[in-house]
């Protein structure tokens, strides 16, 4: 359990969870037999990426990637307030379906918070949602978001307009927490609101080139730039190697998140 520093001053508590940290296929990766696949370790075992945050007794989760289910009953999620999208990868959107239980529930329609473009990939991957026309759907509200800060739940949330190779992303900053996946370039923007942010969480493919990911040396490098007090490494791919063997050459400000990972940010949100 990583704690927050309760001495930040009018400061906002946010909880997370990673519910998941691997790539798009996951670790282990079907018929792959290298060490890392084959690891007996949990920590080298990474559902698809997708983040828990709490915030004054609020459920939120970013990307509801095919694995949604499953992390779902593994973290004991009861209830859950809102759906925020980065992009419209299959990875991060698939399991949508997986709302009915929490719309069965609560009795509401689920806010799903996304971009122009991730609402024209849900309505087209996820058309029976939105035609209505048979019993038991899934029921969602659309709710559009652009680089303007949105409020969920009487939160602000402040997006991080990002570069996935030459795919438009969100990141998204809450209160003193940070979380960027799937993302290889920064805008200025973007920048500009990391300023004094708590907690970094960062995508960190491997350590070889990739043309839409950043690789762990660059992660390594935006966070000592931005500055963050503790960075944490997700959307990791068993090219980057074996959770401890890594995490061991990081310092003391940077570590490789895992699934089911918890922590707590408390810093100071943007004016």
């Amino acid at each position: 359990m990583y704690d927050g520093n309760s001495a930040y001053l009018c400061s906002m508590k946010v909880e997370f969870t990673f519910l998941g940290t691997g790539t798009s296929q996951g670790v282990p990766i079907i018929a792959c037999d290298c060490e890392v696949c084959t690891s007996s370790n949990p920590k080298d075992q990474r559902l698809r990426s997708s983040l828990l945050l709490q915030i004054d007794g609020k459920n939120f989760i970013i990307d509801t990637g095919p694995d949604f289910r499953q992390q779902c009953l593994r973290s004991g999620i009861k209830t859950l307030d809102a759906v925020v999208f980065t992009h419209e990868h299959k990875d991060h959107v698939a399991g949508l379906d997986d709302i009915r239980p929490f719309n069965f529930k609560s009795g509401n329609d689920m806010p799903v918070f996304a971009s122009s473009a991730v609402q024209k990939a849900l309505e087209r991957e996820f058309h029976y949602i939105f035609k209505a026309t048979y019993p038991g759907v899934p029921r969602v509200q659309l709710k559009a978001i652009s680089d303007d800060p949105f409020e969920v739940e009487g939160t602000t949330w402040w997006p991080l307009p990002m570069f996935h190779k030459e795919l438009p992303v969100y990141g998204f900053r809450v209160g003193g927490l940070a979380y960027i996946t799937d993302a290889n370039q920064f805008s200025d923007l973007a920048l500009d609101r990391l300023r004094g942010v708590d907690v970094l969480v960062l995508n960190a493919l491997r350590q070889e080139p990739h043309l839409s990911h950043f690789t762990l040396e660059e992660a390594l490098d935006w966070s000592q730039r931005i500055g963050a007090r503790q960075t944490f490494f997700t959307h990791i791919s068993h090219q980057l190697g074996l959770h401890d063997a890594v995490n061991a050459i990081l310092p003391p400000y940077a570590s490789l998140a895992h699934d089911g990972m918890r922590g707590v940010s408390v810093g100071k949100p943007l004016a």
